[in-house]
């Protein structure tokens, strides 16, 4: 069967299917990936919107999406298909995805295959045929809230976004980390990572610099500090950073003791370590065009980002805030200030700007040259 034929079998395979939102409102598309093979007839999880225009891949193998449902803003999703290479984790960690137009034929040279093939794969459903704009504007005045989508009836959908319990209060960390620690080469630099939910790419700016021994988030302080690394990272993650309070204390055992420096969830997680707050947003930062102010030189960094929560302004007494957002004065920085730590919320290892924020890997290399 040659692409072509292919790509008009999952068409016509496609039934119509509903996203029903927790407050009622409805939207039609037809069911693609799991939802359209004949598994499932029911997703759910916390409905957000990502504007990226390319990276879809890279978003949604990102394990900071668990217990979510991904809309794309971008109007056509699966151009180039999908490739291995692109892939940020073993799996996907995200519930389903929504777009408006999901392309049946991929044209790139990379890609190794068709993006719905990749989900049926992954046991992984969505809808196509969505009004993403009408859903998106819907978000931003009423807020991330628990969806339901599939081939079900109304009702039953409406049921199950109203039971679904969404990321607040959450602790998914255990869903995402590894079982066992793991090592990848690099740099004389030796680093331990925490992975909450480690994108790989992470890891390859890391071991630019560095050899680095994967951990999972359940790590006790004392084991890490055992293996005499150099500095610790804190990786991305999903959920809310208040319900980790056993991480926090972790992270609380490091500090002072080594180099500490944090992404995403590892930046919310330092910042209560160091006796910080954090609150969840309204419909999150989730996109490739954040601009980013660095406070020190007044220079801005167009940023990933991909994150429903962020530390209130006011609460690190022990830090000094070295990034805002440009958008809606959110924090996105830290550095402490009788410690060697710091943390970012934004993707530094990401390349939208193409590559504003990666001086960040470097002062971490620094910090942890630094005698002590």
């Amino acid at each position: 069967m040659n692409a072509a034929t292919r790509a008009a079998a999952r068409r016509a395979r496609r039934p119509p299917a509903l996203l029903v939102l927790a407050d009622g409102t409805s939207f039609e598309g037809e069911a693609i990936g799991a939802l359209a093979s004949g598994g499932a007839r029911i997703a759910t999880g916390e409905l957000v919107f990502n504007t990226a225009m390319s990276g879809y891949q890279e978003i949604i193998t990102d394990p900071s999406y668990a217990g979510q449902v991904v809309a794309f803003t971008s109007p056509h999703i699966g151009n180039y298909g999908v490739s291995a290479a692109d892939d940020e984790a073993r799996r996907p960690f995200c519930r389903a995805i929504v777009v408006r137009d999901l392309a049946s034929r991929p044209s790139s040279w990379r890609s190794t295959g068709a993006l719905e093939d990749f989900l049926t794969g992954h046991g992984i459903g969505g809808l196509t045929g969505v009004d993403t704009r009408r859903l998106t504007r819907h978000v931003r005045e009423a807020g991330a809230m628990s969806c339901a989508l599939g081939t079900a009836p109304e009702a039953e959908l409406l049921a199950a976004a109203r039971a679904e319990p969404g990321t607040e209060g959450a602790d998914l960390v255990g869903e995402v980390t590894v079982a066992s620690p793991y090592e990848v080469p690099g740099g004389p630099l030796r680093v331990v990572a925490y992975d909450f939910g480690m994108k790989r790419t992470i890891l390859h700016n890391l071991a630019s610099f560095a050899s680095i021994e994967v951990v999972p988030a359940s790590t006790p302080a004392v084991a890490v500090l055992e293996r005499r690394p150099d500095g610790v990272f804190l990786s991305n993650g999903p959920g809310d950073p208040a319900a980790l309070g056993h991480l926090v204390d972790t992270i609380k055992g490091l500090l002072g003791e080594v180099p500490v420096f944090g992404i995403c969830l590892g930046h919310q997680l330092l910042a209560a370590a160091l006796g910080g707050r954090t609150y969840k947003l309204p419909f999150g930062h989730h996109g490739a065009n954040h601009p980013v102010r660095r406070v020190d030189t007044g220079a801005v960094e167009i940023t990933s980002q991909n994150h429903g929560y962020a530390v209130a302004e006011g609460t690190v007494e022990r830090a000094d805030v070295t990034h805002v957002n440009l958008n809606d004065g959110v924090i996105e920085g830290i550095a402490c200030r009788d410690v060697p730590a710091f943390g970012v919320q934004y993707h530094p290892e990401a390349g939208p700007g193409p590559h504003d924020a990666r001086y960040l890997f470097e002062q971490f290399r620094q910090l942890m040259e630094v005698p002590r």
